[in-house]
């Protein structure tokens, strides 16, 4: 019996490396939350600035903005990233930050393994 499901097991391994399924990179998720200067900053063309920050193995992916207190807002927006190709999240944040008429800090809310 252990023998046949062994077998089994090796014919399924075979099939598996037959197929030709590349490994998908590794990747990971980030939420950062972006906080503007004041109440005045305008969030969507705020949103609209970070999008345009391209980094070979980032993409960004939802946003939404999310209540702080006093009238003020930040935004929360995912970006997935090959693990590869962005080594650290330094870099974006480092880009994300020089928009410095809309941003006043960025800080990392969530990091997670896809």
């Amino acid at each position: 019996r252990a023998e046949a499901a062994l077998k089994a097991k090796e014919e399924r391994d075979a099939a598996k490396a037959a197929s030709g399924k590349k490994k998908e990179e590794p990747k990971s998720q980030i939420i950062f939350d972006i906080k503007p200067w004041d109440d005045e900053t305008n969030l969507d063309e705020m949103e609209k600035s970070v999008r345009e920050i391209e980094i070979d193995g980032a993409t960004w992916g939802a946003a939404k903005k999310v209540a702080i207190g006093y009238g003020i807002q930040k935004i929360q927006i995912i970006c997935t990233i090959l693990d590869n190709k962005v080594p650290s999240t330094e870099i974006i944040e480092e880009r994300i930050v020089e928009l410095e008429d809309y941003v006043q800090s960025v800080d990392v809310a969530a990091f997670n393994k896809l």
